[in-house]
């Protein structure tokens, strides 16, 4: 296989563990633990996993008994991060620094891999050859839901017949969700399988007072800023466009706070924000025309403006439009079987009420459109691929247009748009995500060890340097609450949105200002660096550092 002179480099890189993994580990259990919201409810479907202890991982004084041989599977759930092929290493290492004969089995494409007895055992030559690099190529990932008895039972008979004590399985807020899921059944059933979650999602939105981070934020948030660092540098020496980059990270605006803090862009948009103050679509078109004014005044006709992904479903009137959508359109045959747009569009805008036809006609002709017509398997509008960014440049250049009529506009106005999402999933993981994830891997092997079930690995004190990092296991219970889903109300791990009331948002709104005016003051990122001074390869967000005070 042909490799890049940095893949070879990396592949010989150790990563950092913190001090307590690096001899004889001991636990240290807490106080019993609640769910974050019905407590009730999340009890009574999880009689055997709630209430569990917070584990801290301790170095002990002596080294521990050698263990029996045990055979763990492994399996990468739902998108990319970078990262993942880190912890599968950690587990690898960590396992057969127990016991040389242990063995690890990764299940092929995701949790299908089980339920469909499909898997491959991970050697120390295939392990090698993944060390340190981006994707989830070793063994592949897949979105399938471990929801169903059947399933349950399906993935006991492949576990036994390779005796496979412990599974880890290594995902976002659903996949770990599952996990736990399974960890409850599989102790109803006695069936002496274990669960270990591990929190994967560049999105940024699996965290809590336990979770500091999930893997793979860091380095999807350090390619995007390089990009958008890059292009602000164009801009700056062009100066003739305003970018309008939407930025991937789901619901929560996690991925475009950390990039604007990272690059300094002119405007940058928080869908928490939008929510908070009840904007519509045309407020936040009126700030952004306010911003394009200022700067054209001052002879900038240039800028960069970061969008989240999930903007559309934060405005109120947008949320209440889309709803109505969805009702609407749901199994609708008489509306599938009109011909042409026009027809389409009429049909729609007579069914809606007086409030959202006017925004609905208010809307570009294509996203209109794309509300009317992209639906995922359940009827709902996918609004990851409403393209935001066009529909703000076609807004915004209309009321430029109006300001210019009447005098106050002055300046010129052409755009480019641009959405950074599978450019940072599958890089090559920064210093700080291969050390979080090899520690990761190496915090599973040892609550596996311990008998531990339902509980998510976790790495914590992640601004201080790694061998302070404080190891250990969360019970998924102590993060649930219930949430409709499918119309059914649904265990789920509770997502976290961008708190206004945080560090990182409020460092966003006192400079804000200075951002947008005409005093240039970009930041310029660069490529991730992996090798030199730690100031400069191994920080990690600024996220982080502003939460911690670091």
């Amino acid at each position: 296989m042909k490799k890049s002179p940095l893949q070879i480099a990396r592949q010989s890189y150790q990563p950092k563990v913190p001090k307590a993994l690096l001899g004889a580990v001991s636990l240290k259990e807490g106080k019993a633990t609640q769910s974050v919201a019905d407590q009730e409810a999340i009890k009574a479907l999880f009689p055997n996993t709630y209430g569990l202890p917070v584990i801290d991982l301790q170095a002990a004084a002596a080294a521990t008994a050698s263990i029996e041989p045990i055979n763990v599977g492994v399996i990468l759930s739902g998108g990319q991060a970078p990262g993942g092929h880190n912890v599968i290493s950690g587990l690898f290492d960590g396992l057969k620094r127990l016991n040389p004969n242990n063995r690890l089995y990764g299940f092929l494409g995701g949790p299908s891999g089980l339920i469909e007895g499909k898997y491959q055992e991970l050697t120390a030559d295939i392990i090698d050859e993944y060390r340190n690099t981006g994707g989830f190529d070793i063994i592949g990932s897949g979105r399938t839901k471990l929801e169903e008895p059947w399933q349950f039972d399906k993935g006991i008979e492949v576990c036994k017949a390779l005796n496979i004590t412990a599974v880890v399985i290594i995902g976002g807020d659903d996949s770990n969700t599952n996990a736990c899921v399974l960890a409850e059944y599989y102790l109803q059933k006695q069936c002496g399988i274990r669960v270990i979650g591990c929190p994967k999602t560049i999105d940024g939105d699996l965290k809590n007072e336990m979770i500091e981070t999930s893997f793979g934020f860091d380095t999807a948030c350090k390619v995007y800023s390089e990009l958008i660092g890059n292009i602000q540098r164009d801009a700056n020496s062009a100066k003739k466009y305003w970018h309008f980059i939407r930025l991937m990270g789901r619901s929560a605006s996690h991925i475009a706070l950390e990039c604007a803090l990272q690059s300094q862009p002119n405007i940058c948009i928080i869908s928490e924000e939008v929510e908070a103050k009840n904007m519509t679509l045309q407020d936040i078109v009126d700030q952004i025309a306010q911003v394009i004014v200022a700067r054209a005044d001052a002879g900038q006709n240039f800028g960069t403006i970061l969008i989240p992904e999930g903007l559309i479903e934060f405005i109120p009137a947008m949320r209440i439009l889309i709803r109505e959508l969805n009702d609407l359109l749901a199994d609708n045959e008489e509306f599938q079987g009109l011909e042409g747009d026009d027809a389409q569009r009429e049909y729609i805008k007579s069914a809606l009420t007086p409030a959202s036809c006017e925004l609905f006609r208010s809307l570009p002709k294509a996203i209109a459109k794309q509300l009317s017509m992209d639906r995922d398997p359940h009827g709902n509008v996918q609004v990851s691929l409403i393209e935001t960014e066009k529909l703000l440049i076609e807004m915004v250049g209309k009321k430029l247009a109006q300001l210019k009529a009447q005098g106050t506009y002055k300046g010129k106005f052409a755009a480019q748009h641009h959405f950074f999402g599978y450019e940072g999933r599958c890089a090559i993981p920064s210093n700080f995500d291969a050390d979080y994830c090899y520690s990761l891997g190496q915090t599973a092997v040892q609550l596996i060890a311990n008998g531990k079930t339902g509980y998510m690995a976790v790495v914590r004190n992640l601004t201080k340097p790694a061998a302070e990092w404080i190891a250990g296991g969360v019970p998924i219970t102590m993060m649930m609450n219930m949430e409709k889903r499918n119309g059914k109300m649904k265990p789920v791990i509770q997502k976290a949105l961008v708190d206004l009331n945080g560090k990182p948002f409020k460092y966003l709104e006192a400079h804000r200002a200075d951002w947008g005016d005409a005093n240039i003051d970009y930041i310029y990122p660069g490529p991730i660096q992996y090798y030199g001074p730690t100031e400069v390869c191994d920080q990690p967000t600024r996220t982080l550092q502003l939460e911690h005070n670091a």
